[in-house]
């Protein structure tokens, strides 16, 4: 089914793809977010989202062939958000190419404004779950690193099983990393830290690297806040980050 604003086509994983006893967020629960462009963001959307962007499909990602290059790091932000810190962090990373996932097109369409107007040449995105778009889109041992900076708490018990962080998806993560690769996620919700503090050991093929990891690969300093950041900051939260390594 798509929607009237022309979200990507949404699916139900096949249970051979994840029938595997372990927890999966309900993907068929999660709804797009919607909301409209400025008459600017629909041009620019229009303009350089065909080259810049793509949409969830079954189609594995020539990631060289969509950034014009080869043989550079590829790290996969989950949950891009408006893309504020993506966008800052891009640059000090010039030699990564940065794939940012989101539902959210008016978050999608601020990242790719500031990816046009800053001329950054290394971030590309994609519209879509991020559980979706890397069982679908990347394949196996094929990124260098994965982000996922505060993502949604789900704060009420009953909408637990909606959190992105659980067996499920840290063995489709661990799968999508190449050895050595970077799992960092970041969360200032002091219950889904200890969510997460229940789950650092349960994927085998995840090291727990805790935090801080000095010699840590494909980690750019984190020193942008971003809104939902600064919101935690402002009320005193507690920032909460995990790192992991690919055995």
């Amino acid at each position: 089914m798509t929607s009237t604003d022309n979200s990507p086509t949404r699916r139900r994983p096949l249970q051979s793809e994840f029938d595997t006893g372990l927890d999966y967020p309900r993907l068929g629960a999660v709804s797009f977010r919607r909301g409209t462009l400025t008459d600017n963001q629909e041009k620019m959307w229009q303009d350089n989202w065909p080259r810049l962007g793509r949409e969830l499909a079954d189609e594995i990602i020539d990631v060289d062939a969509w950034f014009g290059r080869s043989g550079h790091p590829t790290i996969l932000e989950i949950g891009s958000g408006t893309g504020t810190s993506t966008a800052a962090m891009a640059p000090k990373e010039a030699d990564t190419n940065i794939i940012a996932v989101e539902l959210y097109k008016p978050g999608l369409a601020k990242l790719l404004g500031a990816t046009v107007r800053g001329e950054i040449d290394n971030i590309r995105m994609v519209r879509g779950d991020g559980v979706e778009v890397l069982n679908r889109m990347f394949p196996a041992a094929s990124l260098d690193g994965v982000r996922i900076f505060f993502p949604d708490p789900w704060p009420k018990a009953r909408h637990h099983k909606r959190r992105i962080i659980q067996s499920g998806p840290l063995n489709l993560i661990a799968s999508r990393l190449k050895p050595g690769g970077v799992l960092h996620v970041a969360t200032d919700h002091a219950d889904y830290a200890e969510w997460i503090d229940e789950l650092v050991d349960v994927e085998p093929a995840l090291e727990f690297m805790g935090w801080p990891w000095e010699d840590c690969p494909q980690l750019t300093d984190r020193q942008v806040i971003t809104k939902f950041e600064g919101k935690g900051l402002e009320k005193d939260h507690i920032i909460r980050e995990y790192l992991w390594r690919r055995r």
